[in-house]
């Protein structure tokens, strides 16, 4: 792949996944704008940022397109959880006395939980509902392709150059429109929730900084945003890792490893956090990565 129109490639510091765990992290559900080449090298934007991430040895390494690299730099260490020290957050949680967790643990070790802008995380669950990753992704880059900026000039071997539209600009886009994004009936859910927001400023800011039980129960109010939802906007969009989302994954992680056979998503959901404590989200992504590739047995 050619390099023209890109910074050097430069370490990723403190963080050096096997090619696995880092395709579980870019690509198991909780971004949908990231893209893997033939070569191995990942391809990615969020915001108003794009980079590309690729395994060098026993390295992790980031570049991005020359004309917002300085701006990448910045962002990048925040995006992709740095802030944060994941080996100790790891460590406590109750593996040591979850046989299952720990086989999880084990198996990923390393995984991290992104930290996505809050209001892009919004709108990606938005397009989940029924929908398996490979076809919310194909939503996601229709809207960015179709209504998002551009983020800079074309670089060399790099599809995803446009940033998604804010909900300022969703507000403005007609349902019929958003439709042709692939969306079916979320564009109603998205187009009612871009009207909601557009009419009260700051309050995705106020949510984001809200506590959880708070914060969830205002996106609750918010039109095709249900409690799976919620969580998963809360987790991966605003760190908060008490946040338990369940999806068919885990409900059936937990009625297979765990005996909650029959339990509906709302008493998981309560097991979960009660179960695996304040780092109930952590937990929730070993679970769901291991269960994704070894479901069944």
């Amino acid at each position: 792949m050619s390099g023209r129109g890109w910074s050097e490639w430069q370490a990723v510091a403190g963080w050096a996944p096997a090619a696995a765990v880092l395709a579980e992290t870019l690509d198991g559900g909780q971004a949908f704008r990231w893209q893997r080449h033939a070569d191995g090298t990942w391809s990615g934007a969020w915001a108003d940022c794009a980079a590309q991430l690729r395994r060098n040895g026993d390295r992790l390494e980031w570049r991005a397109p020359a004309a917002i690299r300085a701006r990448v730099a910045a962002a990048l260490p925040r995006y992709l959880g740095a802030e944060r020290d994941w080996t100790a957050l790891t460590d406590a949680l109750p593996w040591r006395s979850d046989a299952h967790l720990a086989r999880c643990v084990e198996d990923f070790r390393g995984l991290r939980l992104l930290r996505q802008p809050f209001g892009e995380t919004l709108l990606g669950f938005l397009c989940s509902a029924t929908k398996q990753i490979v076809q919310i992704k194909q939503m996601v880059a229709l809207l960015a392709e179709r209504h998002g900026a551009a983020l800079a000039a074309d670089a060399e071997g790099f599809a995803p150059v446009r940033r998604l539209p804010t909900w300022t600009e969703l507000a403005a886009i007609p349902e019929a429109e958003l439709r042709g994004c692939l969306l079916g009936f979320r564009a109603r859910y998205i187009r009612e929730t871009a009207a909601f927001l557009a009419a009260h400023p700051g309050w995705l800011e106020a949510t984001e900084a809200a506590p959880y039980a708070e914060a969830k129960a205002r996106l609750v109010t918010l039109p095709g945003v249900g409690e799976k939802v919620a969580d998963c906007v809360l987790l991966f969009g605003a760190g908060r890792l008490e946040a338990f989302p369940v999806d068919t994954w885990i409900l059936k992680a937990l009625a297979r490893r765990y005996g909650l056979d029959g339990w509906k998503p709302a008493q998981v959901a309560q097991f979960g956090r009660a179960h695996f404590g304040p780092l109930a989200g952590l937990a929730q992504q070993y679970l769901f990565a291991w269960e994704r590739r070894h479901g069944g047995r």
